[in-house]
């Protein structure tokens, strides 16, 4: 499976700069799939810099529904028309800072694939629960209750993100990413069937530990917060995710 490095540049920059990332990045890498996913006011500026580079461009949220008074909101339906193919949802910053629940990022879920978006759903536990025993329990309820049935059908990618990690410099050993990747591997197997959703890690990702996360066993790429807003570190784990891969991996 190819590997995708997705970047999510969260809320950074201006519209300079970010037209400048995404410039830097166009090259991208031969062997990986690369997405980024800028600011909404600068996602139609990107998809411009980057017509005719190998690198697709996503929002970072949308709302759930396809418009209505929703002030200071982005409809999927707006996210496609800029040029979007595919949205991060449930992101852990969004769980937290914003009160969504798994039903929220179903229903969210649920409008990128009306719209024509693939999306990228966010998963993970806080470190209370991975202390607690709870991180497989937890992982596995939020998989089932944040994902529709169509989510296979449309494409769909999850991200493992342990809340603990994200933008902290800590990461999970490499048997606890494995191990819930194994068990993502499973959960969406024993609902969808076997097939080709992608598994992203996500957490603290940097080109010094990528090659060594990206290739574990279900590890299908990566969601890259920080580094993703430095192109040469951003492509050099997509070298690392391409020169990582093994048989069967």
């Amino acid at each position: 499976m190819t590997p995708l490095i997705a970047g999510n540049w969260k809320m950074h920059g201006t519209l300079a700069e970010a037209v400048a990332l995404a410039q830097a990045v166009r090259a991208g890498v031969a062997g990986a799939d690369l997405l980024v996913c800028p600011p909404a006011p600068h996602l139609a500026s990107v998809v411009q810099a980057l017509v005719g580079a190998a690198v697709a461009v996503g929002g970072q949220d949308c709302h759930a529904a396809a418009k209505g008074a929703h002030t200071g909101d982005v409809s999927a339906p707006m996210l496609r028309d800029a040029g979007a193919s595919h949205v991060i949802l449930g992101h852990s910053e969004r769980r937290a800072d914003h009160g969504e629940t798994d039903a929220v990022v179903r229903a969210k879920v649920e409008a990128a694939i009306a719209a024509g978006l693939v999306p990228v759903a966010c998963v993970g536990e806080t470190e209370a629960q991975r202390l607690a025993g709870e991180a497989e329990s937890v992982v596995a309820a939020q998989l089932d209750a944040s994902l529709p049935d169509g989510f296979a059908d449309a494409g769909g990618v999850v991200a493992y993100e342990p809340v603990w990690a994200i933008g902290t410099g800590l990461s999970p050993t490499e048997g606890d990413i494995a191990a819930i990747h194994a068990l993502m591997r499973r959960v969406l197997a024993a609902r969808f069937g076997e097939g080709g959703t992608r598994l992203l890690y996500g957490g603290s990702v940097k080109p010094g530990n990528a090659r060594a996360i990206l290739a574990l066993p279900h590890v299908d790429g990566a969601l890259v917060g920080g580094a993703s807003l430095v192109a040469a570190d951003f492509l050099a784990i997509a070298a690392a995710a391409v020169a990582g891969r093994t048989p069967g991996g």
